[in-house]
Formats: C-alpha cells, sequence, structure tokens
C-alpha cells in the first residue's frame, strides 16, 4: 500500500497568535521575542519578513531592518493552549502523529478511509474554525517531500507532490531545502559549484557517502524520491536543557559555572520528576560573533542528580579555551534511560555542594 503522509505547520505561529488576540496588531509586522538589547527574534508576522527578519535574528538587527516593527514578549503559556487544540484535531484522525515542535506535525494516513486531499482540507478548516489560525498543509508518499510540500505555498496554502513529479520538481530548488544537508554541508557544496538539487543529483552515491559519511547514501536517494523513514510516536524525552542571553558578555568562566549551576538544578529536578538518568551533558554558547559552539561529554554511568550534571558541566568549561566574549550560555543532558540501575557511579560519594 503506498504510504500517504500529511506535514502540517502553522504559519508564523506565536506571531499569528499575537495577530489573533489583538486587533490592533493585524496586519501590522509583528515580532515576538526578547525586547531587551540582547533579545532574539522567536517568529516574526509575514508582514516583518517581507524587511528581511527571520527567527533567531538578533533583536538589534531586526529593529534596523523592520523600524516599524511592534515588538512583544513571548506568552509560551498561550501558545501551547492553542497548540493543544491543534493537536487534538490532528488525533481525531490518526493516532500516527508525529510532533515535530508545538506547531508542526507528520500525520501517516495511509490506512484513513479518506483522499488525502481531504484529510488535509478538514484539517485546515478545523484549525480556523476552532483556534483562527491558518496552517499549511503538504502531502506526499514519504516524509521529506510532505515537510518540502508543507512550505511551498505559505501561508495558508497546501500543496502535493506525487512519485510522478519526481525528480523534475526537486531540481530547480536550492540544496538548502535537503534534510539533512546543515549549513556546512550547503557552504561546503556551493563552494565546489554545488548549489541546486539538480547539481546534487549528478554526484554519485560513492562520493556523496565519502564527503557526508553515512547520511550521504540518505541525502543520495532522498532528491530521488526515496525516503523510508516512519512516523515516530514517541513522545519520550530526548533532552532536558536551558540556556540564556548574557546580560553582558563575558568569558569569566566562574561567571558561566554560577550560571550552569542554576541550569544544573533545574535540569536535576526535571531528571528527579521524569525518573530519567542522563548519560550525555551538552554545554551550549554562542561567542560575541554569533557563532554556536557545542561541548559535551558522554559518561561511562547515568547520572541524574544536580550535583551530578553541574561537576561534568564544570569539567567541560575548564577545558573550554575561550578566545572570545560569550553572550549565551546553555546546558543541556541527552542519552536518556529510564533504568536506574545504570544510575551507580562515583558520583553517589560526591558530597552535595
Amino acid at each position: 500500500m503506498k504510504r500517504k503522509i500529511i506535514h502540517v505547520d502553522m504559519d508564523a505561529f506565536f506571531a499569528a497568535v499575537e495577530q489573533h488576540d489583538n486587533n490592533k496588531l493585524k496586519g501590522k509586522p509583528v515580532i515576538v521575542g526578547g525586547i531587551g538589547k540582547r533579545g532574539v527574534v522567536s517568529t516574526c508576522s509575514y508582514e516583518a519578513r517581507k524587511y528581511g527578519v527571520h527567527s533567531a535574528m538578533p533583536t538589534f538587527i531586526a529593529k534596523k531592518k523592520c523600524p516599524n516593527a511592534i515588538f512583544v514578549p513571548v506568552r509560551m503559556a498561550r501558545y501551547k493552549e492553542i497548540s493543544s487544540i491543534v493537536f487534538n484535531i490532528l488525533y481525531e484522525i490518526t493516532e500516527l502523529v508525529e510532533p515535530l515542535s508545538i506547531d508542526e506535525a507528520y500525520l501517516d494516513v495511509t490506512k484513513v478511509n479518506s483522499d488525502s486531499i481531504d484529510i488535509a482540507r478538514y484539517i485546515k478548516k478545523e484549525v480556523k474554525r476552532k483556534t483562527g489560525l491558518t496552517l499549511s498543509a503538504g502531502i506526499s508518499y514519504n516524509k521529506f517531500l510532505a515537510k518540502l510540500a508543507s512550505d511551498w505555498n505559505k501561508p495558508n496554502g497546501i500543496k502535493v507532490i506525487s512519485k510522478d513529479m519526481m525528480p523534475d520538481i526537486l531540481l530547480p530548488l536550492s540544496i538548502k531545502k535537503v534534510y539533512g544537508l546543515g549549513k556546512k554541508s550547503v557552504q561546503m557544496f556551493n563552494k565546489f559549484g554545488v548549489y541546486t538539487i539538480k547539481d546534487l543529483y549528478g554526484l554519485p552515491k560513492e562520493y556523496l557517502i565519502e564527503v557526508l559519511g553515512k547520511h550521504g547514501e540518505d541525502i543520495f536517494n532522498r532528491i530521488r524520491g526515496i525516503d523510508d523513514r516512519e512516523i515516530n510516536m514517541s513522545s519520550d524525552t530526548k533532552s532536558i536543557g536551558r540556556e540564556t542571553t548574557l546580560k553582558e558578555d563575558t568569558r569569566n568562566k566562574q561567571i558561566l559555572k554560577d550560571i550552569i549551576k542554576d541550569f544544573s538544578i533545574n535540569i536535576g529536578k526535571s531528571l528527579t520528576r521524569k525518573k530519567l538518568f542522563a548519560k550525555t551533558v551538552t554545554v551550549k554558547y554562542k561567542t560575541i560573533d554569533f557563532t554556536i559552539h557545542t561541548k559535551s561529554k558522554t559518561l561511562d554511568n547515568c547520572i541524574q542528580k544536580q550535583q551530578e550534571v553541574y561537576k561534568v558541566a564544570c569539567d567541560i568549561i575548564d577545558n573550554i579555551k575561550f578566545n572570545k566574549d560569550i553572550r549565551l550560555i546553555g546546558l543541556s543532558v541527552s542519552h536518556l534511560d529510564k533504568d536506574s540501575i545504570k544510575q551507580l557511579s562515583i558520583f553517589d560519594f560526591i558530597d552535595n555542594y
């Protein structure tokens, strides 16, 4: 049976919620995010995007690009409330839902006795009726193409990519559109004169494996319309983390450790509450030139207590040579496990700090 996959993506979600809740913001360039001098854009309306504003852009740059923008703070509780309504609509259709974020998901509707276009239209209609918001939907026979399709006619669009359209429909697109190719890989290929999927399509599988490792074959197959990834319904927590933009740039390790200590307390409480144990600790930091770095340490044994997390994080920081001041610091734990037997380690004998 040929698979039927739908990818749904809310349109400029946070900004759309703000415009819906406040009529004065409708049709205006709205930017949601940090409004301080060191803030970052979380989401912006399509009116603001016309000026070149985008997510993760520093607020001060967004203000320069769009001087008449209206900045509003993040209201996560409200966004989660709307998200819950949207996902309830999706689960009414099928249990085969894979949430990607608060405003985005895949659905496998292969066994739903309705045409996939009708299902997508129903979702759009119900979301509009219950929330007042719009979403875009992409329909295809695999996840890669469905996600690509949902971005095709944004906002409030719907697009089908069928097998008979392959590979011609992909060839003119930028390689940035290929899931699995990160920024560095794209830059590398650009240096070799590879800019479009058509350029990439002409490269041998062996070459892609050589330059991309094990993901090379996935990329080779993906641009030929082959993507066998299943819908992942697991709601298991993959990682737990915290991060913050500093009020002042610094490379003082003690200041960074003090912040990390607070993060460790929160992460330790979350692990305990969820009855999880972590094997990998990661420190993330962004330098003043906005370059993001991560340093991780994977342990032989799992940990859970806040002092355990803090000690590993401090070890990581001690081994980092900061050549530039830091403007953002973050801490996360991953490779989570519910097996408490793996908890036993030398950390059991460390006194509370």
